[in-house]
């Protein structure tokens, strides 16, 4: 298809900064598309047709990687390819991400007619629905910091299991968690930026401008210090799950080198743990005090 043919993970292993911009451009394609075919369902459409657009250079990085497995003895060098990966998946993810940001910020908050002028309650439903259940959890323990730690851990733990369940039964599938996450995020990032905008819109001028760019930096920041731990241990675990599947299919399993292949997902799955851990220290105990007064 058209857009398979823009990258392939050779080319983004070499140019991963332009994974940005296609993880950017197949939002805002799936997005359009989904307010003029699937304007019912457009918050879930959109999803599901950025994640259409993603599974072929998914896939094939999965490909890869299993690939790489069977030809790097040596663990560290491995790692190393491995991340390679990770790199230009994160900036494809990132992609995404400022993607709905952007589409949340310039919607307008609400129209009259809704079939001439979709509002971002209707394009952004289900992600702010989720967002509004993930508050009521959050603010109902946040006097109880241990057992909130140990919640929003046990969350991200069943997430990354999803994550690898849909690799290993679906391939490319795990891309679904990560573009639904990367919705959610967005709506966060661009839920905060459009509150606190607002805040301004009296101001004229340069300070107005100013404050305009400073509240979408605190905004991407205050999300991005813990979604980015976050992210990467899913796609370590969504690539462990992906290698697995691929050499299942490939029935390298009954290669010799198939013994190496585990231990190399064993370390991956170990490493995307010890990410989540750090996310939900930084979301539970480094997030709240720096954006205490925000």
């Amino acid at each position: 298809m058209v857009l398979e043919s823009l990258i392939n993970p050779l080319k983004a292993e070499k140019k991963p900064w332009e994974m940005f911009f296609v993880g950017f451009l197949y939002t805002s394609i799936a997005i359009l598309l989904s307010l003029w075919v699937f304007r019912e369902q457009v918050s879930l459409m959109m999803v599901f047709l950025t994640v259409v657009a993603s599974i072929p250079i998914i896939y094939n990085t999965l490909k890869l990687e299993e690939d790489k497995d069977l030809k790097i003895s040596k663990e560290i060098l491995l790692l190393k390819e491995h991340n390679k990966a990770i790199t230009f998946l994160m900036l494809f993810f990132f992609g995404m991400t400022l993607s709905f940001v952007a589409w949340y910020v310039f919607l307008p908050s609400e129209c009259q007619q809704e079939v001439q002028c979709p509002s971002v309650g209707v394009v952004f439903e289900k992600q702010i629905a989720t967002i509004q259940a993930i508050n009521n959890l959050v603010s109902g323990n946040a006097s109880y910091q241990t057992s909130l730690f140990s919640k929003i851990l046990f969350n991200n733990v069943k997430v990354l299991a999803f994550a690898l369940l849909f690799a290993l039964v679906y391939g490319a599938g795990y891309i679904f968690i990560l573009a639904w996450n990367a919705s959610i995020i967005g709506t966060a990032i661009g839920n905060f930026i459009r509150s606190n905008i607002s805040q301004y819109a009296s101001l004229i001028g340069f300070e107005k401008f100013s404050n305009y760019f400073n509240v979408i930096s605190i905004g991407l920041f205050r999300y991005i210090l813990h979604g980015v731990p976050e992210i990467i241990a899913y796609f370590y675990g969504g690539l462990a799950g992906g290698i697995i599947s691929t050499a299942i299919i490939k029935k390298h399993y009954k290669n010799e080198k198939f013994p190496h292949i585990v231990l190399d997902i064993s370390e991956l799955l170990i490493i995307s743990l010890a990410f989540l851990v750090i996310a939900a220290f930084i979301e539970v105990y480094i997030t709240p005090a720096l954006f205490q007064n925000l």
